[in-house]
């Protein structure tokens, strides 16, 4: 549920555009981001401070490219905030070394924002941005699941020459 929550911007804007173009597609993402906001300090009483930042961020920019009628503002959107997002982790590396992912969807973003048309770039926001995340995650289960380690009664359970119970004689072969 969380994860439609946090999508329910980019999906409207997604499809906002596709059915009426990028100027009503970017009030609907400030809307849809505000109505976000709402719900969430609602629901759980509490924001995470990165919401209110891409709150600010997508209100700045999407007001930006309305006042102006240009998209440009709203395709640096993504960069701001990935860029805001990488300064936190890299900071936090320096600050309280911390091993912490380091960022580089911004510079993404640029590339696909400047070297190829609006359409791509909102069919990149959604199903790129998506994409990237799910790989993201499937690498980092999969690189996560080398230092798991096995229940130990299950390990033994799963091994086909575990020793038997004690008390239980086993027949020796030849």
């Amino acid at each position: 549920m969380k994860l439609l929550i946090d999508f329910f911007p980019i999906i409207l804007f997604f499809v906002a555009f596709k059915v009426w173009g990028i100027y009503t597609a970017t009030a609907v993402a400030i809307v849809a981001t505000i109505a976000q906001i709402a719900y969430l300090r609602v629901r759980h009483g509490k924001v995470e401070p990165m919401q209110w930042v891409s709150l600010g961020v997508i209100v700045l920019f999407g007001g930006a490219t309305l006042l102006a009628h240009n998209d440009t503002f709203i395709k640096w959107k993504p960069t701001v905030l990935y860029w805001l997002m990488g300064s936190a982790l890299l900071i936090g590396q320096l600050v309280f070394r911390k091993n912490l992912l380091r960022s580089v969807m911004g510079a993404l973003n640029l590339v696909i924002a400047y070297r190829f048309d609006t359409d791509t770039w909102v069919n990149f926001k959604l199903f790129g941005g998506m994409g990237l995340m799910l790989v993201f995650v499937i690498g980092q289960a999969i690189y996560m699941s080398r230092f798991m380690q096995e229940d130990k009664g299950e390990a033994a359970a799963a091994t086909p020459d575990a020793l038997p119970p004690s008390g239980v004689q086993q027949d020796k072969q030849p």
